[in-house]
């Protein structure tokens, strides 16, 4: 057994070596063994099995080598009954793309023979699946271990996993080793179809299993998905290659990589014949789809044509990049049909300066005339957007630029925040020099301004009929029905309970700031 240093091991498995002193200490680490890549050490009391670890220097590199495509998942044998008489529950934070993600993890789960359990009290297996996008939502990941700790205390047995873009991040797997050791599992974005077998290793060994690879692996086609409700997401892409100076997710989730067409095509009509009304398309930067294919000239614009001659009721996709939003998407998005028209185009700034220092590669000029390209061909566009307010160096004269933006555009709504710096990217090496009260003030302009855009948008409305696909009773009334439309407005009206799962027309009688509300127009419903 080899004893680590007086100032901080040596602590590497597979290629290179990282220094956790950089963190906490780490000092009186001990290796207990190194065997087939793992290194096992003695931390805080507790063994630590590291498989891989995150690495931010591995994460940026964009080789050019070939992404292989794999159809042969499968859950291994001896865990196929693994979770029998077990439950499980998985915790979720942020995107879509997280929550597509839980659905894959559940998909297996329920595969090895665990069942879903609303309360944590009764589950065997614990998952957080994370968010790094904000500083708050690392935050509230650490206040849920804080209460986990007393439920492990009282079940020993429970096995508790972290998981998602969190897991991707040196600072927070060091910081779980240091002052979480009570968690049993650390996987990242890359390996989720790893699942079963770090079950195994964790539960076996009774040692916390840190796996997460730094470097995006290769496409898994076939992995088992749960999915609920009558709204698919289907991932068509991986990754994002812009490395905005303020976004981890180039890190977290590696280089862009696309599924092959035919694969994406023949999952969504399966989700055609499986009576599932709405898909969503996601990709962290989904308009770059197919960029990536050396063997043939398909793009997202393709992949939406291709879209638009399935039998799905409403295709959406999350989320898109001005850069990549090229006159040949628009032309399809243009033919309507099945293809909704809302756009969500995140523009984060309406000043080209701070446009510039957040590597965003357009100008303000350019995405107003990407938007007025969009209003002139799409029928009824409706458009959201992602601001950041209080980049490093944002002058009160760029923040106005924003504010001209928004009322330029209209934006029905918009998902805003504050600057946060984020450990491992530029931006976290400039000075945040924007005063934190001038940042929520800031804030609270802004969204009095998407308050006002989404009143005037809504009362547009009053009088017209919309179909509606009916999702289920309105979290605040459960006289009411609760729906959206094709350009994503909530809509609440009476109905009967029958109707949820269908496709109805309303007509809006009245209009709120974030919803609308009508009369159920019977002679026009429509079941689809």
């Amino acid at each position: 057994m080899t004893k680590g240093n007086n100032n901080s091991p040596d602590l590497k498995s597979g290629k290179g070596a990282k220094n956790y002193a950089k963190y906490f200490d780490f000092s009186d680490a001990k290796v207990i063994s190194e065997e087939e890549g793992k290194t096992t050490y003695r931390i805080k009391g507790r063994n630590v099995q590291i498989n891989s670890q995150p690495d931010y220097k591995d994460g940026k590199r964009r080789g050019k080598e070939d992404i292989e495509v794999h159809y042969d998942f499968v859950i291994p044998e001896d865990m196929m009954s693994f979770g029998v008489d077990k439950f499980y529950h998985i915790t979720t934070y942020g995107c879509q793309m997280n929550e597509h993600d839980t659905e894959t993890m559940k998909g297996m789960l329920e595969q090895m023979g665990y069942r879903s359990v609303d309360d944590r009290n009764e589950a065997d297996i614990i998952l957080l699946n994370t968010c790094a996008i904000r500083e708050n939502a690392e935050d509230k990941v650490f206040g849920e271990l804080g209460h986990l700790k007393h439920l492990k205390i009282e079940k020993p047995g429970l096995l508790l996993g972290i998981c998602g873009c969190m897991s991707q991040e040196e600072g927070v797997v060091n910081r779980i080793m240091s002052k979480h050791s009570f968690v049993d599992m650390i996987f990242g974005t890359h390996n989720i179809h790893r699942l079963p077998h770090l079950i195994k290793e964790a539960m076996f060994s009774k040692e916390l299993v840190i796996e997460v690879w730094s470097k995006e692996g290769d496409i898994i086609e076939n992995l088992p998905k749960k999915r609920e409700g009558m709204r698919a997401w289907v991932n068509i892409m991986y990754g994002c290659d812009k490395f905005c100076t303020y976004c981890i997710v180039p890190f977290t989730r590696g280089k862009e990589r696309s599924r092959r067409p035919e694969d994406v095509i023949a999952e969504v009509r399966d989700l055609a014949r499986q009576g599932f009304k709405e898909v969503t398309l996601l990709g962290q930067n989904v308009n770059a789809y197919g960029k990536d294919f050396t063997d043939i000239n398909y793009t997202f614009g393709d992949l939406m044509d291709d879209m638009r001659l399935i039998d799905i009721p409403r295709i959406r996709f999350m989320t898109s990049h001005p850069r990549d939003f090229d006159d040949r998407l628009i032309e399809v998005l243009a033919k309507g049909g099945n293809l909704s028209e809302h756009i969500h185009l995140p523009v984060q700034s309406g000043s080209t300066e701070v446009l510039k220092k957040m590597s965003r590669k357009y100008t303000r000029e350019r995405y107003l005339e990407l938007v007025d390209k969009i209003k002139a061909v799409v029928k009824n566009p409706v458009l959201t957007t992602d601001i950041i307010v209080g980049f490093p160096g944002e002058t009160e004269e760029q923040f106005e630029d924003t504010l001209s933006l928004v009322r330029e555009v209209g934006f029905d709504m918009a998902y805003t925040f504050i600057y946060s710096p984020r450990e491992g990217t530029p931006a976290a090496s400039m000075e945040d020099n924007v005063p934190m009260e001038v940042k929520s003030a800031r804030l609270q302009r802004l969204n009095d301004l998407i308050k006002e855009n989404s009143r005037i948008s809504n009362d547009r409305m009053l009088g017209e009929v919309v179909e509606v696909l009916v999702e289920g009773e309105s979290k605040n009334n459960t006289e009411m029905l609760s729906g959206r439309s094709s350009s994503n407005k909530l809509v609440h009206f009476e109905g009967s309970k029958e109707l949820i799962g269908t496709f109805v027309h309303v007509r809006i009688t009245d209009t709120k700031t974030w919803y609308i509300k009508g009369d159920y127009v019977k002679e026009a419903a429509v079941v689809v």
